[in-house]
């Protein structure tokens, strides 16, 4: 009797095993959470991020369904290519800016300069961006295109009042 006394006053290996097995348990689900989302944000077809088109077309390109969103981001990619995309060039330019805004003595006309023509490489892929967008609504059905503006309306009015909430703090 005294064995089964002792044995019930002392925490065995047994009340620690479950604390271990639901802490275990516990960073597994977190970090099964923070792939999953990590996935569900970054994710995305063949690596490519539909967050960088959603971010050139605001709620035009959010309100595409993921099909459409795919089809206008590979034919983005390939008229860039067919007009002599060049990475390199981009690359090279926002080199050539870090290095003009070190120098001493700071010439803020030629950063002036870089910026302009910066800006207007972005214009220019923004707009290759909009004609690809139109030819693809243009191939819509009409039914298709309709339910792409209700919800590109949608888009827009939970917007306004995420804004409108926001001017209220």
């Amino acid at each position: 009797m005294t064995d089964l006394n002792e044995r019930q006053d002392k925490p065995g290996p047994g009340r620690w095993m479950r604390v271990l097995l639901v802490v275990s348990l516990a960073v597994n689900l977190a970090v099964v959470g923070v792939v999953a989302g990590w996935a569900l944000r970054h994710g995305g077809h063949h690596g490519h991020h539909p967050s960088r088109l959603d971010m050139a077309g605001g709620p035009l390109t959010r309100a595409l369904n993921d099909e459409d969103r795919r089809a206008i981001g590979q034919r983005m990619r390939e008229v860039w290519r067919e007009r002599g995309g060049n990475r390199a060039g981009i690359r090279s330019s926002f080199d050539a800016l870090v290095v003009d805004l070190r120098a001493v003595p700071f010439d803020p006309d030629r950063v002036a300069e870089r910026m302009r023509e910066q800006r207007e490489g972005f214009a220019a892929r923004f707009e290759m961006g909009q004609e690809v967008l139109i030819a693809h609504l243009a191939a819509m059905s009409d039914a298709d295109r309709a339910a792409y503006a209700d919800r590109l309306e949608a888009r827009i009015e939970d917007y306004r009042a995420r804004r409108s909430g926001k001017d209220r703090d």
